[in-house]
């Protein structure tokens, strides 16, 4: 897959949230009328463009009976030994950029705090946040399989 694209209220704020994230810009263009980007991060490429005018997102994490694309999500198997821990992390940096820079940044809104859930044959820690447009964002991590 070459990206996911993704709408946003504020091209400027979504920028500094996946950056946090550790995603870093690639490209700034512009699509038509608007602004938009490439990031890259996380093994994966996102397209953010700017939505002039922009209305409110529909619950897809809260909502039971919404239809359509769900959240986007990132495999950390490689990233980190434990999803509890980099959460936190995750946590503490919004925390420390929401202080610095509260125009910009608000506290890690966190959906599903990490649990464990079976998939297929394998167990997987699993947490989903908010975007800083509110979109669902999935993280997950394979456990070692047992012998």
């Amino acid at each position: 897959m070459h990206h996911a694209s993704i709408r946003t209220a504020n091209i400027f704020r979504a920028i500094a949230f996946y950056e946090q994230l550790g995603f870093q810009v690639q490209e700034r263009f512009t699509t038509g009328y608007t602004l938009a980007c490439w990031l890259e991060g996380l093994g994966g490429r996102i397209e953010l463009i700017q939505i002039p005018e922009p209305k409110p997102a529909p619950d897809a994490f809260g909502d039971e009976h919404y239809v359509g694309y769900y959240h986007l999500s990132f495999d950390l198997t490689a990233v980190t030994a434990d999803l509890v821990d980099w959460l936190e992390a995750v946590k503490d940096r919004f925390s420390k950029a929401t202080q610095a820079q509260p125009e910009q940044f608000q506290p890690l809104k966190v959906l599903l705090e990490p649990e464990q859930q079976m998939i297929g044959d394998r167990v997987y820690e699993v947490a989903f946040i908010a975007d800083s447009d509110g979109l669902p964002l999935e993280f997950l991590r394979a456990m070692e399989k047992e012998e």
